[in-house]
């Protein structure tokens, strides 16, 4: 193992770490100023969904693009990816609902909606979506309100008809129509790829980057974010569910048209290394303080789970 790739998963760890206390505290029993009372069963149905192992890869993205620039306090980007990992967290309650994708198990443990019940899910979803605009608008995240506008803006646009929610849509027509090569490129970029970029671009938002900087990281999101999904549909074909912490196979199953199953897992390796290059090439005019990006594309292009 290089000393990169050590120092790459120290700080994962370490950044995780960090975002799973600020999770924990956001998502505790105290009622907050303007709130009337949290209802305990709907606070644990949330905490059973966001405090549950995850390997906090988003907020990372988040913290790290961030720290290429000077000036900016790690523990706002902390809270930043916070905020975030409440998006990504609430699509997966949602998504594993019957109505959605229907799955049982997440990251090793039993759903939202099997851990506690549909209304249970569909709530703590609703919740953990607001609280992402509440962190982010909160004096406790310290940003210019221009800052901030900006922030809740861009990840509107992420988390929306246009990004996440709508990539879901998509993907669930694709169960009955299947799409062509450009309308699963579209869909993945949407589903999968819209969190990931806002999680780089949001890096150089914080750090008030010039728009050529924050273009760049929006582009090195977009290309980490499709290699996330070839990855991802790649190891639903090859990887078992002990190992990946969910069911395999649903794609095949349900008859989703996935770019792997439509090209194969050779060419998928192949694109995966391609996209990696695509990665790196963007992050040079960062130089050195880039390597921790650079490994973080290698590491989403082979991770195993």
């Amino acid at each position: 193992m290089s000393e990169r790739h050590q120092e790459f998963l120290s700080l994962l760890k370490s950044n995780g770490e960090a975002v799973e206390t600020v999770l924990a505290t956001l998502l505790s029993a105290d009622v907050q100023p303007g709130e009337i009372a949290r209802p305990a069963r709907l606070l644990a149905a949330m905490r059973h969904g966001v405090l549950n192992g995850g390997k906090r890869l988003r907020p990372f993205l988040v913290i790290e693009a961030a720290a290429l620039f000077d000036g900016v306090e790690r523990e706002t980007a902390v809270r930043v990816g916070a905020a975030l990992e409440c998006i990504h967290c609430y699509s997966l309650v949602h998504d594993d609902l019957p109505a959605m994708d229907d799955d049982d198990l997440r990251r090793g443990q039993p759903t939202v909606h099997i851990a506690f019940d549909e209304a249970a899910a569909i709530l703590a979803g609703d919740s953990l979506l607001t609280l992402a605009f509440d962190i982010v608008a909160s004096p406790e995240t310290r940003l210019p309100d221009a800052t901030k506008t900006a922030l809740v803006l861009a990840l509107s646009r992420a988390a929306g008809i246009g990004g996440m929610a709508g990539g879901q849509a998509l993907d669930l027509d694709a169960e009955k129509t299947a799409p062509d090569e450009a309308g699963i490129v579209t869909l993945q970029a949407m589903k999968t790829g819209a969190l990931l970029r806002f999680a780089c671009e949001a890096g150089a938002i914080i750090a008030g980057a010039s728009p050529a900087e924050r273009a760049t990281l929006r582009r090195y999101g977009e290309t980490v974010g499709l290699a996330f999904q070839i990855a991802d549909d790649l190891l639903d074909l090859t990887a078992d569910a002990a190992t990946l912490g969910k069911a395999t196979g649903k794609d095949a199953e349900r008859g989703k048209a996935t770019l792997v199953a439509r090209r194969g897992q050779a060419w998928a390796e192949e694109r995966l290394q391609a996209l990696v290059k695509e990665a790196e090439a963007l992050l040079a005019p960062f130089s050195h303080r880039a390597g921790i990006l650079v490994e973080t594309a290698h590491f989403i292009a082979n991770r195993r789970n």
